[in-house]
């Protein structure tokens, strides 16, 4: 087997630990030319669509994507900021955030974040975790609850990258944390502001990114993680059954998705005289294009066209503080065991431990 470039290495360097934050990932700029190649990467991989290889990139490539690109663009268009992405600039952002709480508890990591699909790719990210010493590396997917066609995308994408690699770093993977009271709390707390500025709705719909039905019968847990987070935050916010909706987003081509579909369901509340939704989207913890203009505006405009009176969209968890520090305590829960506590005893440890490496290195170096 040929291996690629190796990152640099150096015998006796203190190994460090690294979390990496991987969300899905965005265009480079709200154009049919940026747009079009981050939709053939997504809507390439095996895991998002499994319909037979030859019969999709016909339809990819004859049909999407000379049509949906310049559509997606302007979609795009609609949300983007000066800052960029909404995607990309949160998950930055909670990058940044992740490192300095995980600091603030006495714990010296690494956080870098990284996208399955566009920039920063995966594989660089990390390939520079490993160039700065990186020996210990978690993977933290942006997917409160396990989808094949989301976290176990970005664990393919990490297996198939270190096959090239000759040096693989120790590493762990957080596959869900969709029922983790930090992150109930989090979602508890944004609404619950939200209600204190503008009161309470009639009814708290809670949307999540659809998926094709048949991943449920084939063994998709995501289904089921969507409704116990569901219930839940349902629960922690004193709901009763009829005061929520469960309904999913997002749907893609004329085969079932799970439902109820959200906006149909939109609508049908509003004709059926429900005067007040508050809808919010608990898989996505950045805001993005589908809860930014799929639902922020879309979704509005369905409700309020169908006679609805006041449709509020209470926004993504993004940089709120408790949602950050819920996401530390999921970091130091699986990075249990690991020597990443920030003490003058575990550095002189680890100091001394890279000084022995270095010196045998140079030892053998010399024999041979």
């Amino acid at each position: 087997m040929s291996f690629q470039t190796e990152p640099s290495y150096t015998h006796g360097t203190i190994p460090k630990t690294a979390v990496v934050l991987v969300n899905l990932g965005t265009p480079e700029a709200p154009t049919a030319a940026a747009v079009r190649p981050y939709l053939k990467q997504f809507l390439s991989d095996r895991r998002v669509v499994e319909i037979p290889r030859i019969v999709w990139w016909c339809i990819l490539n004859g049909i999407i994507l000379p049509l949906r690109a310049g559509k997606s663009a302007a979609k795009y268009a609609t949300i983007w900021t000066k800052d960029g992405s909404p995607l990309k600039v949160h998950t930055e952002k909670q990058a940044k955030l992740l490192q300095g709480y995980l600091g603030q508890r006495g714990h010296q990591m690494q956080v870098a974040y990284a996208m399955s699909y566009g920039a920063p790719a995966l594989p660089a990210v990390l390939d520079k975790l490993q160039s700065d010493g990186c020996e210990r590396i978690l993977v933290l997917p942006a997917y409160p609850q396990y989808s094949a066609t989301t976290t176990a995308s970005v664990f393919d994408a990490v297996f198939a990258h270190y096959q090239k690699v000759r040096n693989i770093p120790e590493l762990r993977f957080i596959k869900h944390y969709h029922d983790y009271p930090g992150y109930i709390d989090a979602l508890k707390q944004s609404v619950l502001a939200h209600w204190q500025a503008g009161g309470r709705p009639d009814k708290l719909v809670m949307s999540f990114h659809g998926v094709p039905k048949r991943t449920l019968s084939l063994g998709d847990p995501y289904h089921c993680e969507c409704h116990k987070t569901a219930r839940l935050l349902a629960q922690a916010l004193g709901l009763t059954q009829e005061q929520y909706l469960v309904t999913f987003q997002s749907r893609f081509g004329k085969a079932e998705w799970l439902q109820p579909y959200t906006a149909p369901t939109l609508q049908k509340l509003a004709k059926e005289g429900v005067k007040r939704v508050d809808l919010m989207c608990p898989g996505f913890t950045s805001d993005c294009l589908e809860t930014l203009e799929e639902i922020a505006i879309e979704a509005r405009h369905d409700f309020l066209a169908a006679g609805g009176q006041e449709f509020n969209y209470i926004a993504c968890l993004n940089e709120s503080t408790v949602w950050v520090d819920a996401l530390a305590d999921i970091v130091l829960q699986h990075t249990s065991g690991w020597p990443t506590a920030n003490t003058a005893a575990s550095r002189e440890t680890q100091q001394a431990a890279a000084a022995i490496a270095r010196s045998e290195s140079k030892r053998l170096g010399a024999i041979s």
